[in-house]
Formats: C-alpha cells, structure tokens, sequence
C-alpha cells in the first residue's frame, strides 16, 4: 500500500488507503540494504512490493486487511490487531497506508526486530513520534534524492503527474544503538530493470 496524488484527498474518499509502491522503489531499497531472506508484507495490496521481493529470491508473507488479489496472500488479517508476529518472521518491508502510518510503524517495531517502512520525508519530523524516532532503534533513513513516480489511488481516472511529495526508507533495528544515519537513495538507475516474475503462492507455516 500507500498514498498520494498532488491533491489531497479525504479520508472517506481514500478508503483503505491502497496506493501501489513504484517498483524502483523497492529496487533501490534491494540494492541498498541486506534483508532476511523470509520477509512480511502486512499491507500488500496487489503485491507490488512482494514480487520485487520475489524477483530478488526472498520469500515474502503478504497479508492485509482485505484481499486485492495479491497471489499468494496467506490470510486477511488486521495488522493493527495483532498481539504477536505470526508466520516465525522477523522482517517486515512495507509502504504502510497514509492515514494509519504511525500505528503502523509503531506495531511493527513492536512484531518484528527489523522494519523498512517507505514513508513521507516529514514522517521524521514532529514530536509525537518521538517513541519511534528518538529511542535508537532507528537505524537508517534513506532520502530519495529524486521524487519517486506518482503513486496512484486505487482506481484513479485523472492526469497521471509527477510525484510532489519526498519519500524516504525508514529502518528500524532493535540491534540497533546510536543516531540515525540519514543518506541519500537514487531511484532513476533501477528504472530498465527486467519486470519481478509472476508471484508464486507460499505456504504459511
């Protein structure tokens, strides 16, 4: 999942949420970061970080709250819910939706002792979010120098436009003690790679 056009839009016309994560995105981050082999996906949507995952020969839990056809999808579960990570993971990768990023954000670290999570620049602004972002678990922000293409609502008619909104890969790690590292990520060299394979369905353990 994830979110936005230029205009803002409210929530009851945002529904759950669903935005599709570019695939370079998810490259780049491939490209930069060691990830475990076995991955959660708890807002999958369609599964578009899943098959880059995939392509890249990890094995990938998708689940969200409701089914988007994602192949593969093990379960429709509530991630907000949840009291205990399931499926023996402890990474989770995801682009979690808008208007619940820092539930979200705050029941990963929670789950899992590795989270990457695409999210708003501004995410790292602000005092509330100070539990996630001033204990020393966050390891790694990595700043997309270049806005990402548009991520579109689910159902989107309208003008395709570029991206007005900066975009960065927040990584938390309980190993982790000490400032944040804050970097800068290019997307543009991942735009010909060859497309993620067709996601094979795994079986939840």
């Amino acid at each position: 999942m994830s979110y936005r056009e230029n205009k803002a839009h409210p929530h009851a016309e945002r529904g759950n949420d669903l935005y599709e994560t570019p695939a370079v995105a998810v490259r780049a981050l491939l490209a930069t970061e060691w990830l475990p082999q076995r991955i959660w996906e708890p807002a999958c949507g369609p599964g578009a970080i899943v098959r880059e995952l995939i392509g890249a020969g990890h094995e990938v839990v998708p689940t969200d709250l409701v089914s988007y056809g994602c192949p593969g999808q093990v379960a429709e579960m509530d991630f907000l819910k949840l009291h205990g990570a399931p499926f023996g993971v402890d990474c989770i990768v995801t682009n979690p939706p808008y208007k619940h990023a820092r539930a979200f954000a705050e029941k990963a670290v929670e789950l899992c002792p590795r989270v990457m999570m695409l999210l708003r620049l501004a995410f790292y602004e602000g005092i509330t979010r100070g539990s996630l972002l001033d204990t020393g678990t966050l390891a790694r922000v990595h700043v997309f120098r270049k806005r990402l293409p548009m991520m579109h609502r689910d159902g989107w008619d309208g003008p395709k436009a570029t991206s007005m909104t900066a975009f960065a890969w927040f990584v938390w790690d309980r190993s982790h003690r000490g400032p944040t590292t804050l970097g800068r990520l290019s997307w543009e060299d991942f735009v010909d790679d060859e497309p993620a394979p067709a996601i094979l369905p795994m079986a939840a353990e």
